[in-house]
């Protein structure tokens, strides 16, 4: 059940890969190919790769593979389904569904994000045009925020009646259902519909797609309710997911690498407005797992924007946890004691931007807190702030790292490094002493943990590459371990065939998966079909090769004369073998003639290399009809 597949291969086909991949990252054209740095893991050098003419990436590092359907299943955090749906919108095209309940579904969960953008436009009508919002436009003016800064966040406004944006709503032809499951609108005690928010200024929130999805209310009125007011959980809006200002923020965060998380929305608009776009804030909830997992698939680095008060600091602890398990480089920001982002920026947007830049990595920002917080007047004072330093030290993952912070506990307490290095390793030796560090209970394979991978791809430091064929010790399959003879020969299967098309046969693959992926080639007929009816290892396989170029490093002929050598040589050896095991060593005594003279004509080069790769290519085609 779901879209139908013709749908589903038409959406693949008019979607341009490098396009797409390129609203995330910065690609850079290398011939026929782009490349850039992975989105998946982090790095320095360029390892990923993209194939925009047969819609597929591939990783050199980490492995991540797939076409636009699994590129934006992992960068926006979509099912199968979504993520076809994000892309046919993408390129302006309406989807068939082969089960007309689901069908319905989609249509409903559309219309319930078309009913929601009605209200985003029909509120912030009413604060920039309507004298209704007057209040609300005082209120932004004593915060800072002009007109420009209301437009560009689509700032509205809910007025004090109790069904204006209802009967908005059901005059542009919303029914009751929609707008109650929208969370627009509730059935009051009289059973008559009233709006969900009033007197209100309201922040539209959009899912990380764009689509319209809820909202945040800031109260205007005194006594008119809590302070802020989130929209209701519904199919559209889930708070422990939701981001402000993400779908906008996206590029800038993963083309800077970064990201600054906030607690409100005037604290995204303060920073966005000061020169820093990469800034996002949670919706009326503490920082989830949800929340992490989907920034850190976008950026490494996570600054946190907290006001210095007790209730940010104790939010920004929770990071070092989520620090560990994702390996991301947690700071958080310098900003004045009590103030929160906003109040930094209207009285100097310069100081808050340098507020960002001086961030301090997050043990500096927990080891300052308790420095702050002593008497290091006195013996017994620096003593106690000496323990409480050695309690946040001791949890930090890296010996390094460790040692640089006692150093300077004990320049600022005047006790010496030795007794304080001494006093961190005995909590790390007591059972639960060091924190729950995922590294060190899985091992080092837990280093790119979360990282999309190519069924049985290779993790850093496993050695794999020393091991035959294409398989690991569990059996699993690593696409860069195959020959790289036999890799060859079947990229210029993949992308020019004219060299390889009238020898090469199953025959001559030793790797099962290579073999596997020429059968595939060979039934198919094209590159793109290929990749279409591959699964498993050969689609991993193949999605490398496809992004990878043939070496077209001489004339044709002697290109040709290498693939076949390099291809008969190790298919020759291995037939050999086989007959001698068989007790056939006339046949075995032929292919051995020949292999010698092939290694003596190699050494002239490879085009005198040619004629006797050719006879042992034929020596081993009538081997196989036998």
């Amino acid at each position: 059940m779901g879209i139908v597949d013709d749908d589903v291969a038409r959406v693949r086909e008019l979607t341009d890969l490098a396009e797409l991949v390129g609203e995330h990252m910065a690609l850079k054209r290398a011939g026929r190919r782009f490349v850039g740095l992975c989105p998946f893991h982090t790095e320095k050098t360029p390892s990923f790769s993209v194939n925009p003419e047969l819609g597929v990436y591939y990783c050199f590092g980490c492995q991540a593979s797939g076409d636009a359907i699994t590129f934006v299943r992992e960068v926006e955090h979509l099912d199968f389904v979504g993520a076809v749906e994000r892309l046919a919108s993408r390129v302006g095209m309406t989807l068939r569904y082969d089960d007309s309940s689901q069908g319905r579904d989609r249509r409903r969960a559309a219309r319930l994000a078309e009913a929601v953008g009605s209200a985003i436009d029909f509120y912030h009508r009413i604060l920039v045009d309507d004298p209704a919002g007057g209040e609300a436009r005082r209120y932004l003016r004593s915060r800072g925020f002009d007109g420009d800064a209301a437009r560009r966040f689509r700032l509205g406004f809910a007025p004090g009646s109790f069904d204006a944006l209802t009967r908005h709503l059901h005059r542009k032809g919303f029914s009751r259902d929609e707008m109650i499951t929208a969370g627009l609108s509730f059935t009051n005690r009289a059973q008559r519909l009233q709006d969900q928010f009033r007197d209100r200024l309201m922040f539209p929130i959009h899912d990380s797609r764009g689509e319209p999805a809820g909202f945040g209310g800031r109260a205007l009125v005194a006594g008119a309710g809590p302070k802020y007011k989130n929209s209701p959980e519904t199919p559209l809006y889930h708070k422990s997911r939701m981001l402000y200002w993400l779908h906008e923020a996206k590029a800038d965060i993963v083309a800077s690498g970064g990201v600054v998380v906030c607690e409100g929305y005037t604290d995204v608009m303060a920073l966005v407005l000061s020169g820093v776009p990469q800034a996002v804030a949670t919706c009326g909830t503490a920082v989830t797992d949800d929340h992490v997992r989907a920034l850190t698939k976008l950026a490494r680095r996570v600054t946190l924007a907290y006001d210095a008060d007790s209730a940010g600091q104790a939010a920004a602890e929770r990071w070092y946890a989520w620090e560990q398990e994702h390996e991301v480089e947690v700071r958080v920001a310098a900003l004045p004691a009590g103030r929160d982002p906003a109040e930094v920026w209207a009285e100097s947007p310069d100081a808050l931007r340098r507020a960002i830049d001086d961030a301090v990595p997050f043990l500096a920002f927990r080891l300052n807190r308790v420095l702050a917080g002593a008497d290091l007047s006195t013996v017994e004072g620096r003593a106690r702030a000496a323990n409480s330093a050695v309690d946040v030290i001791a949890q930090h993952p890296s010996d390094l790292v460790r040692d640089q912070y006692v150093m300077q506990i004990s320049g600022q307490v005047g006790i010496e490094p030795e007794r304080i290095r001494a006093a961190v390793d005995r909590i790390r030796r007591q059972p639960g002493g060091g924190p729950a560090r995922p590294a060190d209970r899985a091992g080092p394979e837990r280093r790119n943990e979360g990282v999309p991978r190519a069924p049985g791809a290779a993790r850093p430091g496993d050695g794999r590459r020393d091991r035959p064929g294409g398989l690991d010790a569990t059996g699993g399959f690593d696409p860069a371990a195959v020959d790289p003879r036999e890799a060859d020969a079947l990229r210029f299967a993949l992308h020019d065939a004219g060299y390889v098309v009238d020898w090469l046969a199953a025959d001559l693959f030793g790797d099962p998966v290579a073999r596997e992926v020429f059968e595939i080639l060979a039934r198919t007929g094209s590159a793109a079909e290929a990749l279409e009816s591959a699964d498993g290892p050969a689609r991993s396989l193949l999605q490398r090769l496809a992004v990878e170029e043939p070496l077209v490093d001489a004339e044709p002929e002697t290109v040709e004369a290498r693939l076949m050598a390099n291809l008969a040589e190790p298919a020759g050896r291995r037939r050999a073998e086989r007959l001698v095991a068989s007790d056939r060593a006339e046949e075995a005594a032929e292919g051995g003639r020949l292999l010698d003279a092939l290694a003596n004509a190699r050494g002239s080069g490879w085009p005198a290399a040619r004629e006797p790769a050719e006879r042992l290519l034929a020596w081993l085609a009538a081997g196989s009809q036998v």
